[in-house]
């Protein structure tokens, strides 16, 4: 029996995707060769690449607006220092938005580089909220947000106006819903949570805010050489970036950003219908900063969990324990989770 998948990441992807993907493990293109043992430089995987990078741009809506798409290796937490390298000015400041755990790795890192002023932050309540009056400094060189929060379940809903330089680390709700992308400068996103296979990384950057800062910037941290190499660099995470090409494509073929929306909504209602109806649950985020990406909740009788726990396990359902942090479970609905896998749980949580 496949499990109803709702683990936080590494994702459930689409099992059409997971099936063309193992084809070309084994004959890519018809080669005789494997896609993980062909050269990166091929023809083959050179239009693997461009194809991926072309996507990315088409679904956010970015294509001819002067941004490019990288694919790159280190994760989202690698992204967390190569955004100062590439913006922080020698000498200058940034805000960031602490919002959770990833946030706040970020600003650590970037407090390396330079002067980081914390704008406002929801720790004062284990995260559970998204601050909303907050002042935004005009004498920073860019502003930093997390656009969902994966361990707490909360989701930006609306994000800094600035006329500064803003970014983003969209890696849990990146191709999920519709806002306008072009507000953003720099967009990074580890594949794993939304995208593809843990190992490679999106990043979206306007080309025009880079080199202004003033500072030697490594090779390997310089988004404007991967731009220059096309993501070719150094060797890519080859499978990584293939299905995630093909998860791409997937999407659009169902309607893009838009029809995903449509069929996340409709999840997330059905769950959080449950947990604000149903007695014996509760939810852990504040109702106007719900992530329709991650929905944490709890039990409201703990004496129910022993046997809470048995009946998702004997319905196939997998991942839906929360962060340490937060306790109680943590229902990851990412696009590729059909919503009959939601209905599950939904029934399991009636029969409790």
């Amino acid at each position: 029996m496949k499990k109803h998948n709702f683990s936080a990441g590494p994702c459930i992807l689409p099992q059409e995707v997971l099936k063309q993907a193992s084809k070309a493990v084994l004959n890519f293109n018809n080669l005789d060769l494997s896609l993980i043992e062909i050269s990166h430089r091929s023809p083959d995987f050179v239009e693997v690449m461009e194809n991926a990078r072309n996507l990315v741009l088409e679904l956010l809506d970015l294509k001819g607006k002067g941004y490019s798409a990288l694919f790159l290796q280190g994760g989202a937490s690698l992204e967390f220092l190569m955004t100062p390298y590439n913006l922080l000015k020698e000498g200058g400041k940034a805000a960031y938005l602490d919002t959770g755990t990833w946030s706040s790795k970020a600003i650590k890192e970037a407090k390396l580089l330079g002067d980081i002023e914390v704008i406002s932050s929801s720790k004062d309540k284990n995260y559970s909220y998204i601050p909303k009056k907050y002042s935004i400094p005009t004498d920073v060189d860019y502003i930093h947000c997390t656009s969902n929060n994966t361990i707490y379940g909360t989701q930006m809903k609306e994000f800094p106006k600035t006329d500064g330089i803003l970014v983003c680390d969209m890696s849990s709700d990146i191709f999920s819903r519709k806002i306008d992308f072009s507000q953003f400068d720099l967009i990074y996103a580890g594949a794993q949570k939304n995208m593809g296979p843990a190992g490679t990384t999106l990043i979206v950057v306007k080309e025009n805010i880079l080199g202004k800062t003033g500072r030697q910037i490594p090779s390997m941290l310089d988004y404007q050489i991967h731009i220059s190499k096309d993501s070719m660099f150094n060797t890519p995470a080859v499978f990584p970036v293939y299905v995630s090409m093909l998860t791409l494509q997937w999407l659009k073929d169902l309607g893009g950003v838009e029809a995903i929306e449509t069929i996340n909504i409709a999840k997330a209602e059905l769950l959080y219908n449950e947990i604000d109806n149903n007695p014996l649950f509760k939810g852990s985020a504040a109702k106007e900063d719900r992530s329709n990406m991650n929905i944490t909740f709890l039990l409201t009788d703990d004496s129910k969990k022993e046997k809470f726990d048995q009946m998702c396990k004997d319905a196939g359902i997998n991942g839906l324990k929360g962060h340490r942090s937060v306790g109680g479970y943590r229902a990851s609905m990412y696009n590729a989770l059909p919503l009959e896998s939601v209905q599950v749980l939904v029934d399991l949580m009636k029969k409790l």
